[in-house]
C-alpha cells in the first residue's frame, strides 16, 4: 500500500468528498481519503423515503448519544453521524437549505471573517449545484450536486403554504433564492428518484482518477506531528496513524492533513492528537501538541418539536404503513425510481421570525403529511400531518470532550439544549405561531384534533414541560472547532488550525454560529470555498441582493 500522499483527508462525508474531488482535479497532486465506515452499498441509503433505516443502522452510523441533558428532563438525546462514504449526507433527510444571507454576513461582522459574507459564499453554493428547475442569479446549473424541488402533489403540502399566507406570511417560490422568509416548496438532494449524497456527487466521479485513493473501514487514531515541544516553530502535521485490517500504520502527508469528521469526530481527533485544552487532556495522559481551549467547545444544534393534528381525509402517508402498500412502493422505486419511495416527503416548508426586531427568520418549518417521529421511533396511529418547528439560532452552548486516550471510546457530548431563557421563549413562540397557521381556512377540511402538544398544553410552563419531555434534535451538531482569531477559535477563515502547521478542519464544526437552516448544503459550500483557498484562488463575490423585511424592526410578519 502507498504510504505517502500530498493530501490526506480524514472522513469521506459532506466536506471530505468535496475536497477529495476538488483537490484531485490537479493531476500532479495525490490524495488519500480515509473513511471509518464501509461503502454505501445499502438500498435504503439510496431510496429517499427510507432514510430512517440507515440513520438507525450502526454499520453506517456513529450511534452517539448525549449525556443526560440537564434542561431536558435528563434525557439522553440521540446524535447519529454518518459512517460511510458520503457521511451524514448518506443518512440525512436530504433537505436542501442554504441558510439565510444574514447568517454569513453575521459570521463576517462578529468574527472578523471578512471573506465569509453572503456575497462571498453565494458563488460557491452555485458552483456546487445543478438545480433541475434551472439556474439563475442564485441557483447553479452545472455543479455536481443535483437538486430537485418537491412536487407537492399531496394537497396537504399546498394547504400548508396557503395557510401560511392566510396567517399573514408571504409566499416564496425559492427558499434558497432571493427571499428565504415565507412559505413555499422545498428542495431536496435527490436525482432521478435517488438520494444524491456527496459520495454520488463528488467522491465517485473523483475515484475514476489515478491520483486519488479511498481507504474505507479504516479508523484514524491520531494526527502525527513533527516539532512538538520544540521552541523553534509551530508543530507540523506530517500524517496520521490508522488502524486498518487489524493493524496500525502511519501514513504521511507531504502537504496537509485535512480533518472532515464532523462536529463530533473532528474535535475528538484533535484532542486525541494533543490539540485542545490541557486541563482536559493532561489528566488523560495525552501529550500536548498545541493549547487550543476552544477545541470541542461552542457546540450548537437545532432542537425541534412536532405540532401534529389528525387528518379528516385519508390522504396522508399513513396509508403507506400498510405492508402491501409498502411493498408496492418499494417495487415501483426499485424498477423505475418513481413514486412515494423517490421523495423525502419534506416538500413544503417555511421560515418566519418569532417576533419583531429580528432581521431574519429564527424559526424553520418542515411540513410532513403524516404524524410520526423523524427517526421513525413513534409510528403513526392514524391519518395525520405535522410541522417540525424549532429555533434556528439557539443561544445554548455545549461541548465535546474525550473521556480517555482510547480512540474507540465515544466522547462526552453535552448540548445543554434549552439552557437559556431566550431559547425557551423562542420555542414557546414556535408552538403558538404554528398552531395559528394550522387554524387557518386552508386546513379546515383536513384538520382534526390536535395530537401534539395537545389541547391541554397552553401556558408557558406547560409548553416548557412538553419541550423538556418530547423535543428532539434536528441532527445539526456544529460549531465545535469554530473559525475566528480570538482565544476560543480553533481555525482561521481557511480552516487552518491555530498553533500548528499543515493541518485543517473543514466541516460543520468550523461554523462560528449555526446557520438558519439545515447544515448539509452549507457544509458543502464551505468545502468548495476552502478547496479553492487551498489552491490559492477564489471566485469573485456575487452582487445578487438578498431580501430583508423592510419593517423588520416593528413587524413580526
Amino acid at each position: 500500500m502507498q504510504k505517502e500522499f500530498d493530501y490526506i483527508i480524514v472522513g469521506a462525508g459532506s466536506a471530505g468528498s468535496v475536497l477529495a474531488n476538488r483537490l484531485s482535479e490537479d493531476a500532479a497532486m495525490s490524495v488519500l481519503v480515509i473513511e471509518a465506515g464501509p461503502l454505501d452499498h445499502n438500498l435504503m441509503i439510496h431510496m429517499p423515503s427510507g432514510f430512517a433505516y440507515p440513520m438507525a443502522n450502526p454499520r453506517y452510523t456513529w450511534m452517539y448519544e448525549s449525556e443526560p441533558e440537564p434542561f431536558m428532563d435528563n434525557r439522553r438525546i440521540h446524535c447519529p453521524r454518518g459512517k460511510t462514504i458520503g457521511g451524514s449526507s448518506s443518512i440525512n433527510g436530504m433537505v436542501y437549505i442554504r441558510g439565510n444571507a444574514e447568517d454569513y454576513n453575521g459570521w463576517s461582522e462578529k468574527f472578523n471573517l471578512l471573506d465569509w459574507t453572503y456575497a462571498h459564499c453565494l458563488p460557491y453554493f452555485k458552483k456546487s449545484e445543478t438545480r433541475v428547475k434551472g439556474a439563475d442569479d442564485y441557483r447553479g446549473g452545472d455543479g455536481p450536486l443535483n437538486v430537485t424541488t418537491g412536487a407537492c402533489k399531496n394537497p396537504l403540502y399546498k394547504a400548508f403554504i396557503e395557510a401560511g399566507q392566510q396567517a399573514g406570511y408571504a409566499y416564496t417560490a425559492d427558499l434558497n433564492g432571493y427571499r428565504q422568509e415565507g412559505f413555499g416548496p422545498m428542495d431536496m438532494t435527490t436525482h432521478k428518484g435517488r438520494r444524491w449524497s456527496t459520495a454520488m456527487a463528488y467522491l465517485r466521479p473523483a475515484l475514476k482518477r489515478d491520483n486519488i485513493k479511498l481507504l474505507p473501514e479504516a479508523l484514524v487514531t491520531k494526527v502525527v506531528f513533527e516539532g512538538a515541544g520544540s521552541d523553534q516553530s509551530k508543530p507540523r502535521a506530517t500524517g496520521v496513524e490508522v488502524k486498518y485490517n487489524g493493524s496500525a500504520t502511519t501514513l504521511r502527508a507531504r502537504k496537509e492533513v485535512i480533518l472532515c469528521g464532523g462536529a463530533i469526530n473532528s474535535p475528538q481527533l484533535l484532542q486525541l492528537s494533543g490539540v485542545g485544552n490541557p486541563e482536559h487532556l493532561k489528566p488523560l495522559g495525552i501529550n500536548m501538541v498545541a493549547t487550543l481551549k476552544g477545541v470541542g467547545e461552542n457546540l450548537q444544534d437545532h432542537l425541534e418539536t412536532y405540532v401534529q393534528y389528525s387528518c379528516k381525509e385519508p390522504i396522508t402517508l399513513y396509508s403507506a404503513t400498510n405492508p402491501i402498500v409498502k411493498l408496492k412502493i418499494g417495487l415501483e422505486w426499485l424498477l423505475f425510481q418513481t413514486g412515494l419511495g423517490a421523495t423525502n416527503h419534506f416538500e413544503s416548508g417555511g421560515f418566519i421570525r418569532s417576533e419583531a426586531g429580528l432581521k431574519h427568520p429564527d424559526l424553520q418549518y418542515h411540513f410532513l403529511p403524516m404524524a410520526v417521529r423523524y427517526d421513525g421511533n413513534s409510528p403513526a396511529t392514524g391519518h395525520g400531518f405535522q410541522a417540525h418547528v424549532g429555533p434556528m439560532r439557539p443561544t445554548s452552548r455545549g461541548y465535546v470532550r474525550i473521556k480517555s486516550a482510547n480512540p474507540k471510546e465515544a466522547p462526552t457530548i453535552v448540548f445543554n439544549y434549552m439552557s437559556t431563557e431566550q431559547d425557551r421563549k423562542e420555542m414557546r413562540a414556535a408552538i403558538r405561531l404554528t398552531r395559528e397557521v394550522f387554524m387557518q381556512k386552508a386546513f379546515d377540511r383536513f384538520r382534526g384534533e390536535e395530537l401534539s402538544p395537545g389541547p391541554a398544553v397552553q401556558t408557558d410552563a406547560e409548553i416548557d414541560a412538553h419541550i423538556r419531555a418530547s423535543a428532539e434534535t434536528a441532527y445539526h451538531p456544529s460549531c465545535s472547532c469554530r473559525m475566528g482569531s480570538d482565544d476560543m477559535a480553533v481555525v482561521d477563515g481557511q480552516g487552518r488550525v491555530h498553533g500548528v502547521q499543515n493541518l485543517r478542519v473543514v466541516d460543520a464544526s468550523i461554523m462560528p454560529i449555526v446557520v438558519s437552516g439545515n447544515l448539509n448544503v452549507p457544509t458543502i459550500m464551505m468545502a468548495e470555498k476552502i478547496a479553492d483557498a487551498i489552491k490559492g484562488k477564489a471566485l469573485p463575490p456575487s452582487t445578487a441582493p438578498a431580501w430583508v423585511h423592510e419593517n423588520w424592526q416593528t413587524q413580526q410578519r
